[in-house]
């Protein structure tokens, strides 16, 4: 292809486009046109025949929109296609005064057509027609979707604070992201916007109508004049010549805006369907039971005397058959609808059988199926959906579906987690209760079923639905069964993050990666990581409940660290050293200093030994130092935590993977960092010392008794 092809390729969509946004302007100027311009008859003929079809296609739209927002553009066409009918009326106007006396076709075929054949050449028919037509259009039409307008233009207005606060609650509660979020928040601000401007369309129509008589007054009054005083002619036939012609005038113009008022009256009174309107009444009016009733009735009145017998029970007899029709149709689908079930056969055996591809699996007891159960909203499946994408969005890979099913092994109110075919956690919720927590806050203590709660394990108790206000007044936290389950999972699976993430986990990341940054994809995989080490690496992130969100950082800091035949665990202290501000960020509040468990130097002096004494062992310590330490960590964390929440132990590069693989199944929610791991601009508070000398016993840690000291910034100072 030469250079001047390619540029007249790269011209064309542009020309396009240009002439596609000129096309409203030229449209608008055009009308003006009509209003000063003496227009020729065919031109005229012409611009009433678009106006027509522009009203029908109008109307056709608004019929088959689902919503009113399907048309938000209707007031916009609504105002040029009344500004397009005034501005033919005042040409035609101009052209029934000057050419009137010439005969009924001065004035065009469209005219003169609606002048004759529709009302048979008499002129006061044709008034009176019209006159209908305009208190139809005025009056009944117009009046009553002004009316609705208005109403819904002020509802949406006062909606509009509660619809967006519905949208943020939503939002938080992980139901939506961000994305359809910011869309539901546009559409609730354009249905406002919509309505309000449909309550000042409404208007235009009404102008119309009001235009519509005086233009017919003029053109009858003016064309009178002009024939007797201008042409010569006799009132009698100048009467019936120019009022012909303006009642013909009168009606071309009047059925398109009565057309304009029906679609105008559509959408206002659109309720959102997921079908068009005429499906919407097809489902609505297709039922049998409401067609029986009247077949009978129009029988009964069929047999009365006096009545029209024919013509009643021939419509008895058309409505039975389309009621038993009807009848027949919903019976036919019911049945195509009924799944058909395959006969096993039993000496056949499947994978399936074998095997649960579900990493996610939640057993119920068949006290809990109603939780699930669609008939009643399934409010446990919602949670679990948006918990789901919440998660996903905190972890930074997508969270595979969970399969729910009950099991009759189970007690009947009892559920059981399993994530990648290992059981995690079980715990056992009333469906019909809310379970209160006692905060530390509560002055008098309710009676009810004593619990415990599954998530964190502490002591509850079980109140009816109608003991809520009193709880919250008492200073209990309650909450209902769903939110106990789903709170329960997530805590489970964010421990169990990295038992769920694979390679194809690990591919997905990387393809959704490299289409942001495709460069550094290059230079991370194959080489010098291959798919299966840099899956390990994350799995390790993930495994001590570091988010790998932020993927482009981490594969920049891995990038610059990886080198071939490094180990993994190598290659994930390295890499930590570098995001050590994304793990410390989601340990605790960022805006307060970072709450931190540090050990004292003997007993640091203590593990170093160990480790240099075992070498590369799995298990270095000592078992008795071991217990000791996980002893003294149980002692300390849970006053640190109801102090100061989440916090991290701290404590050499050298002895943080010994200490984070000791500590993890016992403490899986506390962060071991190592002094490298401490972001400098980050502030830090250290709230307990692990060892050292007691305030009590000032003997050091030994691989006896540990001593525990708890130090507060006073004390230090």
């Amino acid at each position: 292809m030469t250079v001047s092809q390619t540029a007249f390729t790269r011209l064309i969509p542009a020309a396009a486009l240009l002439m596609r946004g000129a096309v409203l302007p030229a449209a608008t100027l055009a009308i003006l046109l009509f209003m000063v311009v003496p227009l020729p008859t065919l031109l005229l003929d012409a611009g009433f025949i678009f106006n027509i079809a522009l009203s029908l296609g109008v109307l056709m739209i608004a019929l088959s929109a689902q919503r009113a927002l399907d048309f938000s553009s209707f007031p916009t066409v609504l105002l040029f296609a009344t500004l397009l009918r005034l501005a033919l009326n005042v040409a035609s106007t101009r052209v029934v005064l000057v050419s009137g006396h010439e005969g009924p076709d001065a004035a065009g075929h469209v005219i003169e057509s609606f002048g004759s054949f529709l009302i048979g050449g008499e002129w006061l028919v044709g008034l009176l027609v019209f006159f209908i037509l305009m208190v139809i259009n005025l009056i009944v039409v117009t009046k009553g979707a002004g009316r609705v307008s208005e109403v819904a233009a002020r509802f949406t207005l006062d909606a509009l604070p509660g619809k967006q606060m519905a949208i943020d609650a939503d939002l938080n509660a992980g139901l939506i992201g961000p994305e359809e979020a910011r869309e539901r928040r546009a559409d609730v601000a354009t249905e406002a916007e919509f309505h309000g401007a449909m309550d000042g369309a409404s208007k235009f129509v009404k102008g119309d109508a009001v235009a519509g008589v005086l233009i017919l007054a003029i053109n009858i009054i003016g064309g009178i004049l002009v024939g007797t005083m201008g042409h010569g002619l006799s009132l009698s036939d100048a009467a019936a010549t120019y009022v012909q012609l303006a009642v013909g005038d009168a009606l071309v113009a009047q059925v398109p805006a009565l057309l304009l008022s029906i679609a105008a009256a559509a959408v206002v009174t659109r309720v959102s369907s997921a079908q068009d309107l005429p499906g919407q009444l097809g489902s609505q009016f297709g039922k049998a039971a409401a067609w029986l009733p009247v077949a009978v009735i129009l029988a009964l009145l069929g047999v009365l005397p006096g009545m029209p017998h024919l013509i009643l029970l021939t419509a008895a007899a058309v409505t039975g058959a389309l009621a038993w029709k009807l009848h027949k149709g919903a019976a036919a689908r019911t049945t195509a609808a009924l799944p058909i079930a395959p006969v096993a056969d039993p000496s056949r055996i499947d994978w399936a059988d074998v095997s649960d591809t579900a990493n996610i699996s939640l057993d119920i007891g068949y006290g809990l199926v109603t939780l699930v159960d669609e008939g009643r909203g399934a409010p446990l499946m919602a949670r679990i959906t948006g918990l789901r994408r919440q998660l996903s969005r905190d972890l930074g890979f997508v969270l595979p579906l969970a399969r729910v099913r009950d099991d009759l092994t189970l007690a009947p109110n009892s559920y059981r987690l399993a994530l990648a075919g290992v059981t995690v956690g079980e715990g056992e919720v009333w469906p019909a209760d809310l379970l209160a927590l006692d905060a530390g806050d509560v002055d008098v203590p309710m009676v009810g079923r004593a619990g415990r709660d599954p998530a964190f394990g502490l002591p509850a108790i079980w109140l009816r639905p109608d003991q809520r206000a009193d709880a919250v007044a008492a200073g209990y936290t309650v909450v209902d069964a769903p939110t106990v389950i789903a709170t329960h999972i997530g805590q489970l699976v964010r421990r169990h993050a990295a038992d769920l993430f694979g390679i194809d986990d690990a591919r997905a990341l990387i393809d959704r990666l490299k289409i942001a940054s495709p460069h550094l994809v290059d230079a991370l995989v194959p080489q010098p990581l291959s798919l299966a080490t840099f899956t390990g690496i994350l799995r390790a992130l993930l495994g001590e409940s570091v988010s790998i969100r932020d993927s482009r950082r981490i594969g920049e800091a891995l990038a610059e660290i990886a080198e071939p035949g490094v180990p993994v665990p190598a290659l994930v202290e390295a890499l930590r050293r570098r995001i050590a501000p994304l793990i410390v960020e989601d340990i605790g509040v960022p805006s307060l200093p970072l709450a931190v468990v540090t050990l004292a130097p003997e007993l640091e002096s203590l593990i170093g030994d160990s480790l240099r004494v075992a070498g590369g062992a799995d298990h270095p310590l000592e078992p008795q130092l071991a217990q000791r330490i996980i002893a003294a960590i149980g002692d300390v964390s849970p006053a640190v935590s109801a102090n100061h929440g989440r916090h991290a132990l701290v404590t050499t590069p050298a002895g943080r993977p010994t200490l984070a693989r000791l500590l993890r199944p016992h403490f899986p929610d506390l962060a071991v960092l190592s002094f490298l791991e401490v972001p400098d601009d980050r502030q830090v508070d250290v709230v307990a010392v692990i060892g050292g000398a007691s305030p009590v016993a000032p003997d050091p840690l030994l691989i006896g008794e540990p001593q525990i000291s708890v130090m507060d910034k006073d004390d230090r100072a």
